[in-house]
Formats: structure tokens, sequence, C-alpha cells
């Protein structure tokens, strides 16, 4: 029997080291997916070209929030609030100091950083529905002090115009194929960015926390650190990509940073699927992308976005694309 059952073990082993389909499907997929994304501005006029622009841009929104909600499992619902400091800093310093925007993108990711830290510091020890309301409340405190125009420096209700804009050896980016290749740019170094730092030991040491802070605590994780570095580093990537938005919108206002964003932002982690990378960016396409395919459809979009998220609940609560720690644990569940 014990050896029968060694036999079994060791077949299993070879099983799993093999490489399956999907794997093969995968790598084959992947580069027609890099050159289909190289071409599509080729053939693809000005209009569809800025949408993708703004699915890229929402990508890496997405890509930040996935850290906080998807990673750790801290519910936030003011993310756009960071993503606001990082596009006033942008739009604040380069017309008070003239600053290039290649300079701009990681201080707005700094300042944005330091501001979810200390944000942060005071409330992580709130958990579910309590840090939830908590983040509404600072995404309104946010988007409040831009309205007030504090020192003269945000504008109010107008905003701030932006001038300036990304130059490569004097070249202006200014059209929407230029933006197209320097968001997805953004996004490609993003995510291989992401992917090493979940393979890394900060990344399981958020999965852990995610799972069970208890048990994580227990194992010597200082859970508050570890919350902390993800809601800081969410924070400074929501920022950074505040520096594109502004060069891209090239007028900043308060109400681009309303809580319904923060809320657009949310829903794409959920509906792409918590901790999937692959699921953020499907779940972008569909808050970005397809409200454009439904423009004839206007007035029902809503409900359609209301009826898809309560059909996701429903039957996918893991996401149109979950990660496949999410994909073990639901079968583990379901086999018991």
């Amino acid at each position: 029997m014990a050896e029968k059952g060694t036999q079994t073990e060791s077949e299993l082993k070879t099983r799993l080291s093999l490489p399956s389909p999907r794997s093969h499907i995968s790598k084959l997929g992947l580069p027609a997916v890099i050159v289909l994304a190289v071409v599509f501005p080729l053939f693809a006029g000005d209009y569809w070209i800025d949408v993708a622009v703004f699915w890229g841009i929402y990508v890496l929104l997405g890509l930040s929030l996935n850290i906080i909600v998807g990673e750790v499992g801290l519910f936030n619902m003011g993310h756009a609030a960071f993503f606001a400091i990082g596009s006033y800093t942008t739009a604040i310093l380069s017309e008070q100091l003239g600053l290039s925007l290649w300079l701009l993108l990681p201080l707005s990711g700094l300042a944005a950083g330091v501001a979810g830290y200390v944000l942060a510091r005071p409330i992580l020890h709130l958990r579910g529905d309590y840090l939830l309301i908590v983040t509404i409340g600072l995404n309104e405190i946010v988007r409040i002090t831009l309205l007030n125009n504090p020192w003269g420096l945000t504008g109010g209700p107008n905003g701030i115009i932006m001038l300036d804009q990304f130059r490569i050896f004097g070249y202006a980016i200014q059209r929407p194929i230029d933006f197209y290749y320097l968001v997805w740019a953004l996004v490609a170094i993003t995510v291989f960015v992401l992917v090493r730092l979940q393979r890394s030991r900060i990344g399981r040491c958020w999965n852990y926390v995610r799972e069970d802070e208890i048990a994580a605590q227990a194992m010597g994780i200082d859970t508050r650190w570890a919350k902390l570095v993800a809601f800081t580093l969410g924070a400074g990537i929501a920022g950074a990509t505040g520096t594109v938005f502004a060069a891209k919108l090239v007028v900043i206002s308060p109400e681009s940073f309303n809580f319904m964003e923060s809320v657009i932002l949310f829903c794409i982690v959920i509906l792409g699927g918590m901790g999937s990378i692959p699921g953020v960016i499907l779940g972008s396409a569909g808050m970005m992308v397809l409200p454009e395919l439904l423009r004839n459809f206007a007035q029902y979009r809503m409900l359609f976005f209301g009826l898809a998220l309560v059909l996701m609940m429903i039957f996918r609560p893991q996401g149109l694309w979950p990660s496949k720690r999410w994909t073990t644990i639901l079968r583990e569940g379901e086999g018991k």
C-alpha cells in the first residue's frame, strides 16, 4: 500500500510538472495580444484610440487599487483622492515651477504615496465596512478641499489648465496615437513590476493578511506594516497615473475625482477578479470600452451595469478572470 501511495504521489507530481494546454494557449496568446496592441492605432480612428487611451489610464488606476483591495483585502472606496492628489500636484508644479512632466511623474507618485501613508496610518485598525466608510469620507475631504481653492492653488471649481506636455527629444506627445503608446507602455511596465511583486515575500505577506490576519500575525508577519506598504504603493501608482491624466485632459477640475470615480475603480477590481492582474485589464474594458459600444442606449447603460454586477455576484463572485489562488480556494470549497 505504501508503495502504491508513493507511486501515485510521484505520478501526480509528474502530471503537475507537465505544461497544461492552458499554459500553451497563454504563451501563444500573449505575443498575439502584444502585436494586436501595437498595430491597433495604425488602423483605428482617433475616437477609438482615445477610448483605448482612457482604458489604459483606468487599467493603471485599477492595478493600483488592486494592490489594496485584491492583494491585501482592504476595502478602499476613496481611491480617487490619490488620483486627484497626483493630478493636482502635476498641474500646480508645472504651472508654478515649470518642471518637466517626466520629472513630475515620479514626484506626483511620491506626493500621493506620502498622502496615502499619512491618511492610512490612523485608520488601518478598522476593518470591513468601517474602513470603507472612512475612505469614502477621505475622498470627500480631498474633493471639497480642492473646491475651496486653498491658497489660490487649485483654481476652485474651475480647476487648472495644464499647458505642458510630455516631450521625447523635443517631440511633444499630443496626438491620440502618441498618448496611446505612452499609456500602454506604462501599463506594460506596471504589470511587469506587479507580477514580480506578487511572487516576492511582500506579495505573499499581503495574501496571508488577506486570507487570515490573525494567523498571519501568529506567523510573525507585521500585518500593520504590510497594509501600510500596500496602501502607500497603491496610492503612489494612482498619483503617478494622475500625471498622465492631467497631460491628456489638459483641464483638471474637482468634478473629475468625485465619489463615482472611486466606485468605478472599485467595480473594476471586483468585476475583473480580486488579486488578478488580467482581471483588472478585463474589468477596465467592461467599465470603459463597453459604455462606448452602448452609447446608442445611453439611457439604459446604468441599468445594464447594475444588472451585470448583480448577475456577477450571484453566478461568478470570483470575477471575470479570477486569480489562481481564488480558483483553488473555490474548488476546495466545492470539494468539501
